[in-house]
Formats: structure tokens, C-alpha cells, sequence
């Protein structure tokens, strides 16, 4: 089944390789979507694929990279659109 998540983290998550991580993590699950640093200092990921994909991913990035430290992990579910689009490092959110 296919399913769409949006994870907010927070946290020691900029300035530490977080998103590099995360997009190595989507491609390795993957995973379609992306993911950016906040102007409020967390990082932001729009993810979609296999469920069990997602739960795999969410694993890893609830951890993130060695340099992290993930204080919060916020989890919405969204409407999974279907389309397959990569998984790309934006810039920071407006």
C-alpha cells in the first residue's frame, strides 16, 4: 500500500548533514518526495512510497545522521498523490 507522510524534526538537525541524509535514506527506500531546512532551525520531509518503506525510513531519520540529535519527530499523514518524482534537497522554507 501507498502511503504519504510529512515529518517535521527538530532538534541538533541543521548544519549537520541531515538532509544529505535523509535524501540518501528516500533513494535507498525508494522513496519520492523531498526534504528542506525550516527558518525556524528543524527540517521539513515530504516522503511517499510502500508503506513498509516509509516505516523503514522514518526509523532511520528519527535517529539521523551521527552528527544529529533529534529531540522531536512530528508525524502527519497525508494523501498519497502516486506520482513518482525523485527525492530532492530543497532550500530552506520561505
Amino acid at each position: 500500500m501507498r502511503r504519504a507522510r510529512r515529518y517535521l524534526i527538530g532538534g541538533r538537525v541543521q548544519g549537520v548533514g541531515f538532509r544529505a541524509f535523509a535524501e540518501a535514506m528516500a533513494l535507498r527506500e525508494g522513496l519520492h518526495g523531498w526534504v528542506r531546512n525550516t527558518r525556524g532551525g528543524d527540517v521539513e520531509i515530504r516522503a511517499e512510497g510502500d508503506a513498509e518503506a516509509l516505516e523503514r525510513f522514518e526509523r532511520a531519520i528519527a535517529h539521523g545522521p551521527p552528527q544529529a540529535r533529534v529531540d522531536d519527530l512530528d508525524v502527519t499523514d497525508l494523501g498519497a498523490d502516486g506520482r513518482d518524482t525523485g527525492f530532492t534537497v530543497r532550500g530552506s522554507a520561505d
